[in-house]
């Protein structure tokens, strides 16, 4: 297939521009490169996918030195003209676009932010996609979007209606935009809800990296809630494994639904919603214990009160997927967390 992966330069999309060369597909990576964090990780995964740093220019495509099917191109989604030159002409069988301001926290800073990349710049690959007979959208949803909720596990059934981020709400918001899309134009999208990622070459933002580097440096290290916290942390593998599952399974209209009980994630139109995680929450402790573990070091913990916008758990339904996938994730998180630490270890030059 010839995919558009967004977001190439990200954690999770490298990971996947990665699988997705390596079966043989055909990939043009897009990203902005912006300096949410460390650009120096960006230029890393990029360079591991061939493309050298002093090689990207804006708007200009570059092709891979180590794979022949891949190449990519720095372009910003809120550039309504790029968007519409790069898909023209193109014949894309599928587009996966994880590129979007992400955060929870940071959305409480520059919540404008928020609106150029997820909202503006969704429009435009919707807009894209419909003019150009993309045959699957696949998009990146996350699961800030149960807010309130408490029933668990979180179902993609559930009602969203109460996020408690801007970054949450504009999530939500491409899901409301993606079956507007689904259902005018015929165009098949899957949004995937995406539970706390961690994995090598993850994001420097998120806890799993935050806390190794602290306790490495014998720093403390900020314990929300006072620890009083459950996450159902996903594995990078898994998650790559279940996204290109779902690529090869264009979404479909559902015969059987019922306007006067309708069921949030399906709809006559091509249109689906996935929860992708581990299905078995961790206890915030319990996670920072299989770092301290792996380290073979004790953090020193700072207990503070829950952050605004954050929530005290999330744990995955994965029924949704594992039906119409076959795929269940299952990496264990000892395990995984071992495996970051010796990326990490490596990546950084840290000896233990």
């Amino acid at each position: 297939m010839k995919i558009l992966v967004t977001g190439a330069a990200g954690f999770i999309g490298y990971h996947l521009v990665e699988k997705l060369v390596g079966r043989g597909d055909t990939v043009i990576g897009l990203d902005c490169v912006n300096d949410y964090y460390d650009t120096g990780l960006k230029y890393a995964r990029l360079k591991e996918t061939g493309i050298a740093k002093d090689s990207i220019e804006y708007g200009r495509e570059v092709k891979s030195s180590v794979h022949e099917n891949y190449s990519f191109i720095k372009l910003n989604l809120e550039d309504r003209d790029g968007i519409s030159g790069l898909f023209s002409g193109r014949g894309f069988d599928a587009v996966c676009n994880l590129a979007a301001q992400a955060g929870v926290r940071y959305s409480l800073v520059n919540p404008h932010a928020y609106v150029d990349s997820n909202i503006c710049g969704f429009v435009n690959v919707l807009e894209a996609c419909r003019h150009n007979g993309v045959g699957h959208l696949v998009y990146a949803s996350s699961s800030s979007v149960y807010g309130l909720n408490e029933r668990m596990p979180f179902s993609t059934e559930d009602n969203v209606d109460h996020p408690i981020s801007l970054y949450a709400a504009s999530k939500k918001s491409n899901e409301l935009m993606a079956h507007t899309y689904s259902y005018l134009f015929k165009l098949p999208t899957t949004g995937l809800r995406f539970f706390t990622v961690y994995g090598p070459y993850g994001r420097p933002d998120m806890a799993l990296f935050i806390f190794t580097r602290a306790i490495i440096e014998n720093k403390p290290i900020d314990v929300y809630n006072h620890g009083e916290m459950k996450r159902d942390f996903t594995y990078i593998d898994d998650i790559v494994e279940g996204v290109i599952r779902v690529i090869d399974r264009p979404a479909a209209g559902d015969e059987a639904w019922n306007g006067a009980a309708p069921v949030p994630v399906r709809s006559p139109a091509p249109y689906r919603i996935y929860n992708i995680g581990n299905g078995s929450p961790v206890k915030l402790m319990d996670f920072i214990e299989a770092i301290e573990e792996a380290i073979g070091k004790k953090a020193v913990k700072n207990m503070l009160p829950m952050q605004p916008g954050d929530v005290a758990a999330t744990w995955a339904d994965t029924e949704g997927l594992f039906k119409d996938t076959g795929y269940k994730p299952c990496t264990d998180v000892k395990a995984g967390v071992k495996k970051f630490i010796e990326w990490y270890v490596k990546f950084y030059g840290v000896i233990l």
